[in-house]
């Protein structure tokens, strides 16, 4: 009784994974997949949980890098 996109998303599912990633994998919009994935969470199919956060400023990857990542992500 689930739409086509409920299963998929439960097949995704089977280890944690990231909204956007599952948006990407369906080539759905984020705002879609988090009512999909509202519906599942209702009939209790998944669970959600909050990301992880850094445990201080020094852990997280340096500003520099990142900016440099995005540089090369723009010129592909």
């Amino acid at each position: 009784g689930m739409q086509s996109e409920h299963v998929q998303i439960l097949e995704l599912c089977r280890h944690p994974t990231a909204v956007v990633e599952i948006a990407a994998e369906l080539s759905l919009p984020v705002t879609v997949v988090r009512i999909l994935l509202g519906d599942l969470h209702a009939l209790g199919r998944i669970t959600a949980r909050h990301p992880r956060t850094a445990d201080s400023p020094a852990a997280l990857p340096d500003s520099a890098l990142l900016m440099e990542v995005l540089h090369g992500l723009r010129s592909l």
